[in-house]
């Protein structure tokens, strides 16, 4: 069955003139009689009742009518839901998220979901490496981490650049102070996060070494929450983005860093180089919206709102 003849029918059923189905089609009268006599060979039913004074509908067009009405309105919200598929408006786009990045990403998934309402986003809780493995094996669309290292296969763009405070006990000396320097802490034991991504950790102890001490490490512990209820417990100072301020544990002050420029980390999202999936660009072009309306200042946070 043509979708042509289908439109045609509905047209001459609903105007009950072939003469006027034929300027609303904007087709001479002639070939829309055809189209009209071929369906009805096709059907093999007598659609119409021709009179002088038009068409009426026979009790099989009446079935046929309610029928093509419902397969054109189909074809019409495939046409719709393909094309905004191809312009990622619609689908499913898994991302990965882990650590302190957790307090920073929900904006900009906000941000994209009311952007894009009918596409749907699926979170996961992966570790750095997990989230590279997922992204190769096509499970995840987009991945949030820190300090990556370069990957041939991997490409990132920057989301945040955050400065790092000190997580501390209100009961520790070091806390009535308004800010501290890093130096301050070299006699103070020190919780270090994340183990399953060194980077990080690396970062802490080159800047502890250039402010002339080696930390002493209470524990290594794998995820930021567990750091910061560690420093709630007394085991010591945690060293943390400032969006981990948002993390609001009994007995945890947070203190700015003073003197120590280079004591700053990025937050960059992560995908296949290689995909060109529309719902991917969507992602990338909500995050470089939210990245070109923030104010370029190098010394503060990045944080896509």
């Amino acid at each position: 069955m043509d979708l042509r003849n289908l439109k045609y029918f509905v047209a001459v059923a609903q105007e009950k003139s072939i003469g006027l189905a034929a300027i609303r089609l904007n087709i001479s009268q002639p070939p829309l009689t055809r189209q009209i006599q071929q369906l009805e060979d096709e059907m093999g039913a007598e659609l119409f009742i021709r009179s002088a004074k038009g068409v009426a509908l026979t009790q099989a067009g009446e079935i046929l009518l309610q029928e093509a009405l419902n397969i054109l309105l189909l074809v019409d919200q495939a046409t719709e839901r393909t094309q905004s598929a191809g312009r990622g408006k619609l689908g499913r786009i898994d991302i990965g998220v882990f650590g302190s990045g957790i307090h920073v990403v929900p904006r900009l998934l906000l941000r994209f979901r009311n952007a894009y309402p009918d596409v749907n986003m699926v979170v996961h809780t992966l570790t750095r490496s997990e989230q590279i493995e997922a992204l190769r094996q096509r499970r995840l669309t987009i991945g949030f981490h820190r300090m990556l290292e370069p990957l041939s296969d991997i490409s990132y763009e920057l989301i945040a650049r955050e400065r790092l405070v000190v997580a501390i006990n209100k009961n520790d000396p070091l806390a009535c102070r308004k800010s501290i320097s890093l130096h301050d802490t070299a006699n103070h034991p020190m919780v270090f996060y994340p183990t399953s991504a060194r980077n990080f950790i690396d970062k802490l102890l080159g800047l502890c070494r250039s402010a002339g001490f080696t930390p002493k490490v209470s524990q290594e512990v794998d995820d930021l929450v567990t750091a910061i209820a560690l420093v709630a417990g007394g085991f010591g100072l945690c060293v943390v983005p400032e969006s981990a301020m948002s993390l609001h544990i009994p007995d945890v002050i947070y203190l700015p860093l003073n003197n120590v420029p280079e004591a700053v980390v990025d937050l960059s999202c992560i995908y296949r180089s290689d995909d060109q999936s529309p719902i991917l660009k969507a992602f990338l072009d909500v995050i470089k919206d939210g990245l070109n309306n923030q104010p370029a200042d190098p010394n503060s946070s990045l944080l896509v709102a």
